[in-house]
């Protein structure tokens, strides 16, 4: 996976916009950004998720996932080691982090623009 497949996916939910924070590519919903590219460097993105899902992905594929360390990590921040994931894996972690930050009736549209 390359960060501009992991860009194309994001950018595929509805209503998602790219900015900049701190000096990284962000996606957003709204004002709510749910992934980054870029941190801590170029071969990661994080997402994030709930705590919940967080661990469900971190013990089912240790070699992608991890959370973010420190206290970032704890509130279900989580980086995606962009060279392991697959399209199918990297699309559902990004669906996960689009759910937890757009409004319920976006949501139930499964995230995907027409």
């Amino acid at each position: 996976m390359s960060s501009h497949r992991f860009r194309l996916i994001a950018l595929g939910l509805s209503g998602v916009i790219e900015g900049s924070h701190q000096g990284h590519a962000d996606f957003r919903f709204g004002k709510r950004i749910f992934a980054t590219l870029g941190h801590p460097d170029e071969n990661w993105g994080t997402v994030k998720l709930t705590y919940e899902q967080q661990s469900m992905l971190v013990e089912a594929e240790p070699e992608i996932f991890r959370p973010v360390p420190g206290g970032w990590g704890k509130q279900g921040y989580t980086n995606v080691r962009l060279a392991k994931a697959n399209a199918a894996t990297l699309k559902s972690a990004l669906t996960m982090a689009w759910q937890n930050v757009a409004p319920k009736a976006s949501a139930k549209r499964r995230g995907m623009t027409q």
